[in-house]
């Protein structure tokens, strides 16, 4: 096996003394996929995570990391709770016989969702255990390229050594530097509110923002979002973005583009929110959602000499080592393509490459990814900007957008649109997106498609399924419109 042209072994330390020939420091999802997996190929494992707590510090997370608990499944069955509300209005004219008045319960919900997080992290550690990974409960740091320091919670230190280091430690939310931040909360505070709060100010465009806008609509509350571009999800397709735009408004949702907040300032009536356009807002609750760092601050690593970049964020190579051999890093650390799903296949290919002989780089083409706004957003493959940009010819763009039969009869006003980016020249399918309900689980099947290089003549020869909005995607015969490529054609 070969590892940047060199020989793995020849790379090696010539040691076999080890505590373990893996530690790993953040139990999270990469972090437990890898251990696992390395476990599995004949490792000997050690883990260490913070000691566990549904709102995470320096000193305090918990096995299952910020997906399990305060990330990803908390933040979807908040979506399931709020997406109800819509539901029971569509549902009158189905012929449900529902009080004008239907009241919501934010403690069940909140309750019920603490005890799933509380039932993952038991999972968690079980895995872990099944699969002979020694965990330790503290926070590591590395002290040389073979050797880990934890300090457990009653503030003594143990020390390992370790053939191999892996760090896992995931991200952790921005806050503005802006008068009156300490006012704001985090999506882990926001996950975990006693109260359900009646007027509530969000600052951001991106996944955490549009998604919470949702929740909190859903449930009641006013919301009042703002962000500094001219629509939400910078980095996704631009018409999808207008479409979730469209749809949050039509949802009840106030939207503040190309505005940002000046400073918090705490009154007897809540919280006043001021934009650099002079509106003041005002909140029960301020949300930031301005983007999350590497959590790299207090691992100890530019002493042992891991290069990181400007942002914090661990600099790897194609197999997720870093410039130290013996020490590699997989997940949001390492800031490349931030998903679960992308961490749980980096420590996959980690643990491969390092314990299981089987060079594997991570393959970041054709991941499948979700906005879990409501109704949501979901995509596999190229934007139509970036099908244009990377093309070298010209690109086929064919949409359809339609009301679901679902709306016909319940008479809610909120189109369904779907997308697919195709080149020209080799017919191959570049990108789908689709903003409507179910689209993650139709996107799903679709990047399978997009995985195995499908053309649209195979998309228009498969036999959809009727009636469901998934054939839209097997019926779309003509094109909306022809861009051309961006590059010049070259023979060279």
């Amino acid at each position: 096996m070969l590892i940047d042209g060199e020989p793995a072994a020849a790379l090696e330390e010539e040691a076999t003394d080890f505590d373990f020939d893996l530690f790993v420091i953040g139990a999270g999802s990469g972090g437990v996929r890898a251990s696992r997996f390395s476990a599995n190929f004949g490792a000997k494992v050690g883990i260490c995570e913070l000691p566990y707590h549904p709102i995470s510090s320096e000193t305090i997370g918990g096995v299952g990391g910020t997906c399990v608990i305060r990330g990803c499944v908390p933040k979807k069955i908040l979506v399931y709770g709020a997406s109800f509300g819509g539901d029971l209005e569509d549902a009158r004219n189905y012929g449900w016989e529902l009080s004008e008045k239907i009241d919501f319960n934010w403690k069940k919900l909140l309750q019920k969702k603490t005890d799933e997080i509380n039932r993952l992290n038991g999972i968690y550690k079980r895995l872990l255990s099944n699969a002979g990974v020694k965990l330790f409960e503290g926070e590591g740091k590395v002290v040389g390229p073979h050797e880990v320091e934890v300090t457990q919670v009653d503030g003594t230190k143990l020390s390992y050594s370790a053939k191999h280091i892996l760090i896992a430690t995931g991200g952790r939310a921005h806050l503005p530097d802006i008068p009156g931040k300490e006012l704001g909360i985090t999506s882990d505070e926001a996950l975990s509110l006693e109260e359900l709060p009646k007027r509530v100010v969000i600052l951001g465009g991106g996944y955490i923002a549009v998604e919470f806008a949702s929740i909190w609509q859903g449930m009641g509350s006013t919301v009042n979002l703002v962000f500094r571009k001219e629509l939400p999800l910078r980095g996704f397709d631009d018409e999808m973005r207008a479409v979730v735009a469209r749809n949050l408004e039509g949802r009840g949702i106030n939207l503040h583009p190309r505005t940002n907040l000046t400073q918090l300032i705490k009154t007897e009536d809540g919280i006043k929110a001021v934009t650099d356009h002079g509106e003041e807002l005002m909140a029960d609750v301020v949300l930031f959602a301005t983007g999350r760092v590497p959590n790299t601050k207090r691992l100890n690593l530019e002493a042992v000499g891991v290069e990181l970049d400007s942002n914090g964020a661990i600099k790897v190579n194609e197999y997720s080592r870093t410039n130290i051999p013996s020490i590699w890093a997989v997940g949001d650390v390492t800031d490349r393509m931030n998903l679960t799903p992308v961490a749980l296949m980096e420590g996959t290919c980690f643990a491969k490459t390092v314990f299981g002989a089987q060079e594997s780089k991570p393959d970041y083409s054709n991941i499948p990814y979700a906005v879990f706004s409501i109704p949501p957003l979901s995509v596999v493959g190229l934007s139509e900007e970036q099908a244009i940009e990377q093309a070298n010819g010209d690109v086929l763009v064919f949409t359809s957008t339609f009301n679901p039969m679902k709306n016909t009869i319940s008479g809610r006003q909120e189109k369904t649109v779907m997308k697919l980016v195709v080149d020209a020249e080799t017919d191959k399918v570049l990108g789908a997106s689709m903003c409507g309900p179910d689209a993650p689980e139709i996107m799903q099947g679709i990047a399978v498609a997009l995985k195995c290089g499908a053309t649209k003549a195979q998309f228009d020869s498969t036999v959809g399924i009727h009636p469901s909005s998934a054939e839209e995607f097997v019926t779309m015969r003509s094109v909306t419109r022809t861009v051309a490529a961006a590059k010049p054609r070259t023979s060279l």
